[in-house]
């Protein structure tokens, strides 16, 4: 007998998105799996939907998942979007799923760790000692501060041209009321945003960005949310030298903590950063995409 699939109120609503969300359940109300497909709010990607299934191991192959892809694909065509993407491990049984019913491959993203425990404080050191002239770093925990909020809000265009596949992602429009609710929405579920940022000296302007967020507890792993340079200011090392800082002040702060970086397969000067820094291999996700 197929699953019941009961739509459910998702209470996470962002100011650049909201979710809808499913149960399957059996004919006795057990729970069997769960679906949830975010829709993107804002400017520049309101054609994009992401979606999340899971279905327990003991339940897959009979039809559970299918039932709740059906409901969110349903969903995703009556709000308008046009793509749908999904992430599962390769190899997963996810990555086979999402292939078998019309999804396509689009990028691929290799997964890295750092034991922080297991750094050399003198390497990262090294690193920060090296001249770069006319730049300089700056640091903040949290909400940007008011008098570097607009230079840093205009750097975020560093990711537009950030490697991204064939995945139709759209536009990301960044400003100052966006970063501020994303640095407070990471606050408000118990983590905290470490920014580090590379400065023009002579302008006085931000041109890169390293972002980690870190648990609120210090134990676990902290997670890098992105790290990029404005193009016309590459070629200087900033993003080596920012993710070492950000390494540096992770460790004074919890020096057990893991760290969690991913990068595109293609983005081959981050994946160099990476390994410079020490970080090491874990898996591979693969990011796949359904055309409406």
């Amino acid at each position: 007998m197929p699953p019941r699939v009961t739509p459910l109120t998702d209470p996470t609503v962002t100011p650049s998105s909201r979710r809808l969300a499913w149960l399957a359940s059996g004919e006795d109300g057990t729970p069997l799996g769960s679906a949830f497909l975010r829709l993107f709010t804002k400017e520049g990607q309101t054609h994009l939907a992401e979606l999340d299934v899971r279905v327990h191991p003991a339940e897959r192959r009979r039809g559970t998942g299918t039932a709740l892809l059906d409901a969110a694909i349903s969903s995703a065509r009556d709000e308008r979007r046009r793509t749908v993407i999904a992430q599962a491990d390769l190899g997963s049984p996810g990555d086979a799923f999402l292939a078998a019913r019309g999804f396509r491959r689009v990028l691929s993203l290799l997964h890295a760790r750092l034991d922080l425990a297991g750094t050399d404080p003198e390497h990262v050191t090294r690193i920060l000692e090296l001249p770069c002239p006319g730049y300089h770093l700056t640091r903040w925990t949290g909400v940007v501060p008011p008098e570097l909020a607009r230079t840093y809000a205009a750097s975020r265009r560093a990711m537009d041209d950030m490697p991204m596949g064939d995945t139709d992602y759209g536009t990301v429009v960044w400003d100052v009321e966006r970063v501020v609710a994303a640095a407070e929405a990471i606050a408000r579920r118990g983590d905290t945003l470490h920014t580090v940022a590379a400065v023009h000296t002579a302008s006085g302007t931000i041109v890169g960005f390293s972002e980690l967020v870190l648990p609120g507890d210090g134990k676990g792993e902290g997670q890098h949310y992105g790290t990029a340079v404005l193009p016309e200011h590459r070629g200087h090392g900033l993003g080596l030298r920012m993710k070492a800082e950000a390494i540096r002040h992770a460790r004074d702060l919890a020096p057990d903590l893991a760290l969690l970086t991913d990068t595109a397969e293609d983005n081959l000067p981050m994946r160099r950063v990476n390994d410079l820094l020490g970080y090491r291999p874990t898996h591979t996700a693969i990011e796949y995409q359904l055309d409406l």
